[in-house]
């Protein structure tokens, strides 16, 4: 007999998916017509939950799932998970560490690269036609040299480490900022936010932000000052959206690459309509190759958790 697993999010990649159904009876929540009599009925036997990072699981729903052996989150973001009820309950909670950083890494330095050249308003002016009828030079802004340019890292771990590689194989100067100063890592420390962000023509937000909120605020943003870009791959709720918006709205700071936000899906209008913005939406780790990794991470996380093993990933036990 196959151990019951819930699945609260769906996975994108169809070999995750066969494995999963191979494996154990997979009962996917987000199909559910009515979840609450699904879990009065059967929450009891429920061996394993699978989630993803935005939806977590809480503890009204933990509660009625009391044969529980393990929550596979599908990510990295832990901040939507009921932690402390886990580790009350002994429970361990994985996620896919190292999965990720590849190619947040990447996405951060194309954001930096597109705002600062102007890829998206450069794509529009000739996707509309603008081009054969204002084909002067002049007609598009001249933009902004990314190499060389003095980049900033506000978080220094797996992802932080991956972005300053990257910046530096194009010259870029690199300081940081984080808890504490890393011994293992050449580039200068800077232990203030807004210290940082004058010393720097691009702040990157890589944090994990399990408890910060709000720390890039007006503040922040006009020690960036006019000729400085702002690019957050990490959590929304990092940056104050309301003077980020002020900020782009008055030219205060030259632009923003955004993948997060902090009420996603919703996006201030005033960003979405800036020709000083580039914007995702949460799709740092959205390939097949990060995708297909993390669904591995997954399987192999329920599987220990079942076979009565502690899960390598776990962050709890």
């Amino acid at each position: 007999m196959k151990h019951p697993v819930l699945q609260l999010n769906p996975i994108l990649i169809p070999e995750i998916n066969d494995a999963l159904a191979a494996r154990y009876d997979v009962h996917k929540y987000y199909e559910f017509a009515d979840p609450q009599g699904w879990l009065r009925e059967h929450g009891a036997s429920v061996e394993a939950v699978i989630t993803g990072g935005h939806t977590g699981i809480q503890r009204p729903l933990l509660e009625q799932l009391p044969a529980l052996k393990v929550v596979a989150v599908n990510g990295v973001g832990t901040d939507a998970v009921d932690m402390a009820y886990c580790r009350e309950r002994g429970l361990p909670v994985t996620a896919t560490v190292g999965a990720l950083t590849e190619d947040v890494a990447d996405l951060a330095i194309g954001l930096l690269i597109a705002a600062c050249r102007n890829l998206c308003a450069g794509d529009r002016f000739v996707r509309d036609g603008q081009w054969a009828t204002n084909p002067a030079p002049g007609a598009i802004p001249l933009a902004r040299r990314f190499s060389g340019m003095r980049v900033g890292i506000v978080g220094m771990g797996r992802v932080g480490r991956a972005v300053a590689a990257r910046a530096a194989a194009f010259g870029c100067p690199i300081s940081y900022t984080d808890l504490r100063a890393m011994d293992d890592v050449p580039h200068r420390f800077v232990p203030g936010l807004i210290e940082l962000a004058r010393e720097s023509d691009a702040l990157v937000l890589c944090a994990a932000a399990d408890r910060a909120e709000g720390i890039v605020n007006a503040a922040v943003l006009d020690a960036l000052g006019p000729q400085g870009f702002l690019v957050n791959v990490a959590r929304g709720r990092l940056v104050n959206e309301s003077d980020l918006t002020a900020a782009i709205a008055a030219g205060r700071i030259a632009g923003a690459g955004l993948d997060v936000f902090v009420d996603e899906p919703h996006v201030p209008l005033a960003l979405r309509q800036s020709e000083r913005t580039t914007l995702q939406a949460h799709r740092a780790s959205a390939t097949w190759e990060t995708r297909a990794a993390m669904g591995r991470m997954v399987l192999d996380s329920v599987a220990q958790a079942l076979a009565g093993q502690r899960p390598a990933m776990s962050l709890t036990t």
